[in-house]
């Protein structure tokens, strides 16, 4: 598809490597000659320098003819002006990045009443993502595919693990509940296992159920299945208010330190029922004072990486149940996450991804039959949702008799609102949702590619 992003920070990067992978004819707007090099030596893309929301630069990267424009600038008003004057040229859907709460409540006007086909908000999509583990603190990450339904869960077997030593074709014995484990990860390895694949310690493992099976899996695997009722945010952010905002409606307790004084004020009045703390998280003895011994859960949130990891690695060594840590330097990822410090959020990354989930889905109504998507490991593995058609082959088959390439496995299928974690002897049928765990390098975009 021909896409064009405007502005290429962070976010817009992280946009542009994406998309850039997945193929796609990519026209990249920027004011910053500096930065416009920078996607020039990392992604195969054309580059214009200018202003994306001038009707000119517009029409020189081609928005009158565009499939998709994303306007990612630091700017809510700019990104939402670029995406109306691109409708008004003839671009057919338009993307725009808006970070303000004050705007969360006019989305749906502004999508219907201004033509803006989506709204990304990176604070946001964290927010989310750090209420969702904590809804279910065993898990490092947790993903929802079929409408919430089925979930794509991450966890490491532990010393003390029942999943430690015990082959895939056991793990019913361990986990009496119908679950499959799809991926697993291993010294910097990832493979996609078969029955006799044994699990060890350390591993990092995916495990796909339906989204109602998570707390017998959780209790059949032995794993800590406290609640979490009180929370410690690190840094005042509008991610911090954000998730603040849907821990205190699902009755956890909020506290949030915060070093600047103006910015405590504003998070007193924007929430009055949580504790707002002035003061430097960074110092040991005012945390331990204000209960870190004692929370379930830390969040750090801050805007240095480094703050944030420090601060999550100490929450760890005081025996905080629960910590999750946010970076924007999602290229450490893996090496972050062998420190052990718990569940990791990357508000870029999670942008992205939701960006190129809506780009599948218009090579979806274009041809295709990506539904949804998600990267795994690092990007090194897809787990990806289609809808079986008439066209679909083997069709009504056993999947043992299917001749699937290697490196794809067959994880999900979704009929008629139910959930079956598939054995040899299932079939797809003509409506099925399937769900589908690909090796990084496999291209899929239709469920006929998964065969040989």
């Amino acid at each position: 598809m021909n896409i064009i992003v405007v502005g290429d920070g962070k976010v817009g990067l992280a946009i542009i490597a994406q998309l850039s992978r997945e193929g796609h004819d990519l026209t990249v707007i920027d004011s910053n000659p500096n930065v416009l090099e920078n996607s020039v030596e990392q992604c195969d893309v054309m580059v214009i320098r200018g202003n994306g929301a001038s009707l000119s630069v517009l029409r020189e990267a081609g928005a009158d003819n565009a499939d998709l424009l994303i306007a990612a600038t630091s700017t809510d008003e700019v990104n939402i002006l670029t995406c109306i004057l691109a409708r008004r040229l003839g671009t057919r859907h338009t993307i725009a990045r808006v970070r303000n709460p004050e705007y969360a409540e006019q989305l749906h006007f502004l999508r219907e009443e201004l033509g803006l086909s989506m709204t990304v908000n990176p604070e946001l999509d964290a927010a989310t993502e750090a209420y969702r583990i904590l809804q279910f603190p065993s898990f490092l990450r947790r993903e929802t595919f079929a409408k919430g339904r089925v979930d794509l869960v991450e966890l490491r077997v532990g010393a003390d693990s029942s999943l430690k030593d015990i082959s895939l074709n056991q793990l019913h014995k361990a986990a009496p509940v119908k679950a499959l484990v799809c991926a697993v990860e291993r010294g910097g390895e990832v493979f996609i296992p078969g029955g006799e694949f044994t699990l060890r310690e350390w591993d990092k493992v995916y495990v796909t159920a339906a989204s109602a099976d998570l707390p017998r899996l959780i209790n059949g695997l032995g794993l800590d299945n406290h609640k979490v009722r009180s929370c410690m945010i690190i840094g005042g952010s509008r991610i911090a208010y954000y998730l603040a905002t849907m821990l205190l409606k699902s009755g956890v307790s909020v506290k949030i330190v915060e070093s600047d004084a103006a910015r405590c004020d504003e998070l007193s009045d924007l929430l009055p029922n949580a504790i707002i703390i002035h003061g430097d998280g960074n110092r040991q003895r005012l945390l331990l004072e204000e209960g870190l011994k004692e929370t379930d859960s830390l969040v750090t949130l801050t805007g240095m990486d480094e703050q944030n990891i420090f601060l999550s690695l100490y929450a760890n060594h005081e025996g905080v149940r629960k910590v999750i840590t946010k970076v924007s330097q999602n290229e450490y990822y893996n090496t972050i996450q062998e420190m052990g410090i718990g569940s990791i959020i990357c508000p870029k990354a999670l942008s992205a991804t939701r960006v190129t989930r809506y780009v599948r889905a218009m090579a979806n109504a274009i041809g295709g039959s990506v539904i949804a998507m998600t990267e795994l490991a690092d990007g090194r593995v897809e787990a990806l949702e289609f809808l079986a058609t008439n066209k679909t082959l083997h069709l009504n088959k056993p999947l043992t008799e299917a001749p699937i390439k290697p490196n794809f496995l067959i994880a999900c299928i979704i009929r008629g609102g139910k959930t079956v974690i598939p054995q040899g002897s299932d079939c797809i049928k003509e409506g099925d949702g399937v769900i589908v765990i690909a090796s990084g390098e496999l291209a899929a975009t239709d469920l006929n590619d998964i065969f040989e």
